[in-house]
């Protein structure tokens, strides 16, 4: 119960505070705004946002582990914060400080929700789709392109992982026999997942077929 009430509480001061923000952002009043996600990071996660921004994603992560997993909802919190603050730096032009905790968001989203996070708490994936959005056309860390190869391909965006799996491959940062398991995944979907999911079944053979002759060149 005590974890409930904890999140609940923490759900309605994240809608209040991207209230206040939004309103500061209007009015151009950016280092309020920045204060207001300070303040906030503070009271929840004893953090600060400099100190969050100091931080890889791996470091984040691994202050939120406890015993054998992660709290996956403080995690995404942390992620709808740095999403806030990264909006407010694309407000003021300031492209790169955005991308930074865009892309930094986007990850930590991924691994709370691969660890099992409330996806309904935040709208987690409303959020995933506006920071995919946001870094289209960035070519993103390669442990994050793993991630979200794997949430795409749960969310049925077959053609969205496939698109993933092919820019993992052209880095070597995955070998083209797990690309023939991804595909072989596929096969076991019907005719319909996979037309929805915009990968129809002779794509996906041609796919693994392309992989399959790559292996034995």
């Amino acid at each position: 119960m005590f974890r409930k009430d904890y999140l609940v509480q923490m759900v309605e001061d994240m809608v209040e505070m991207v209230g206040k923000v939004f309103g500061l952002k209007q009015q151009k009043k950016y280092a309020e705004a920045l204060w207001e996600i300070d303040d906030l990071l503070s009271k929840n996660f004893r953090l600060n946002t400099r100190l969050l921004n100091s931080l890889s994603v791996e470091d984040i992560i691994d202050m939120f582990r406890l015993g054998g997993g992660v709290e996956a909802d403080k995690l995404q919190t942390v992620a709808r914060l740095l999403q806030e603050e990264g909006g407010v730096y694309k407000d003021m032009g300031e492209a790169d400080e955005a991308l930074r905790r865009f892309m930094k968001s986007l990850h930590l989203y991924l691994y709370a929700d691969l660890n099992g996070a409330q996806r309904s708490m935040l709208q987690l994936q409303d959020r995933v789709a506006e920071l995919k959005d946001e870094v289209k056309g960035y070519r993103l860390p390669v442990k994050t392109e793993k991630i979200l190869l794997s949430y795409e391909e749960k969310e049925g965006r077959f053609d969205e992982a496939e698109n993933v799996l092919f820019r993992l491959l052209d880095q070597r940062e995955i070998t083209e026999e797990e690309g023939v398991s991804f595909y072989e995944r596929l096969l076991e979907r019907d005719d319909e997942a996979l037309n929805q999911g915009g990968l129809p079944r002779s794509e996906v053979l041609e796919g693994m077929e392309t992989l399959r002759r790559r292996i034995n060149a």
